[in-house]
């Protein structure tokens, strides 16, 4: 197996009054796309920015490419922040200029432009650019010196659905045919699944989950949700909806109900399905059905809502954090 080229080993960052990472170990192999996730509060921000260099762990270590952060690390790495002041006075192309200049080796300053589709942004004066144009212009500054590892913090937030939509495309762009390593921390499960291989959940300061997406899915809880439409006219003339929420459907639970349709909850075993509409079809007409597989975005509010979310997820595992 090759050598990772980040490694985190034993890491601990200890406050007066907390311990914000509790003896944290993680490896990222080159080439990858990993989403870093956890709740408020579970170490995650610490992590990524002992990782990032910014900030000093209290014991442990991180590892570029087998040797302790250093020269080598600040001339490979890009960060994206979620917060980063811009240069009054300067335009876009003076901006990724200044930036490029920090670096020995990196892209060409038009090169850099065209990545980001900043063409015809780049003679606009920093202060008259849009929130998604100031994100993209941040990017393009992240990848002057042509990163080997790439940081994004909330690459995504604040964007309308078109510019977050071409961000993703780029970030995807620079990990699959760059082969550039992107270390993706967000709130946005959205962005995780359409990116990530492999995610990795902290709790408390510890890796509580290592693996992918799908994997995640299948360990904490593999529920899917039935959408049934039916014939309206069943309902009678006072539209009274024909199911309850909370009311058991076979081995369904429903979630959702309207004077047409119903949502219901099931499981992952394969019979689940023909035995609820089983249950449906006997009330009513059914017009249109549809399954939709248990999202990201479900699995991780289930196991943040969960007293014992963690506990459990690290049960379905079989091992421990």
């Amino acid at each position: 197996m090759s050598e990772p080229i980040l490694e985190v080993r034993n890491l601990v960052k200890q406050y007066p009054s907390v311990t914000a990472v509790d003896g944290l170990s993680l490896a990222v192999p080159e080439g990858v796309c990993f989403g870093l996730l956890g709740p408020n509060g579970a170490g995650k921000t610490t992590t990524i920015e002992i990782m990032e260099g910014i900030l000093n762990a209290t014991s442990g270590e991180v590892r570029y490419r087998g040797a302790a952060l250093g020269q080598r690390f600040r001339e490979e790495a890009g960060i994206l922040f979620q917060k980063t002041a811009l240069q009054d006075f300067l335009t876009v192309r003076q901006s990724i200029t200044m930036f490029r200049g920090l670096y020995q080796h990196g892209l060409d300053v038009d090169e850099i432009i065209r990545l980001c589709a900043l063409e015809k942004l780049a003679d606009r004066d920093n202060r008259k650019l849009s929130g998604g144009q100031q994100q993209r212009l941040l990017m393009a500054i992240a990848l002057v010196n042509d990163p080997a590892v790439l940081f994004l913090d909330e690459p995504t937030i604040g964007l309308d659905v078109h510019t977050r939509d071409r961000v993703i495309d780029f970030v995807r762009l620079m990990n699959e045919e760059h082969g550039t390593t992107v270390v993706l921390t967000t709130h946005d499960l959205v962005d995780i699944e359409r990116l990530c291989r492999r995610v990795i959940l902290i709790d408390h300061g510890r890796v509580a989950f290592d693996g992918t997406v799908d994997r995640l899915k299948a360990a904490f809880r593999s529920e899917r949700v039935l959408t049934v439409e039916y014939d309206s006219a069943d309902t009678g003339a006072d539209r009274v909806p024909l199911f309850v929420t909370g009311q058991a459907l076979g081995p369904g639970t429903v979630t959702e109900i309207s004077p047409s349709r119903v949502r219901v909850l099931l499981p992952s075993a394969p019979s689940a399905v023909p035995a609820v509409l089983a249950v449906v079809g006997a009330r009513c007409t059914i017009t249109d059905l549809s399954i939709a597989e248990n999202s990201l975005e479900r699995v991780v509010k289930q196991l943040y809502a969960a007293e014992d979310g963690f506990e459990a997820l690290a049960a379905a595992q079989g091992t421990g954090s």
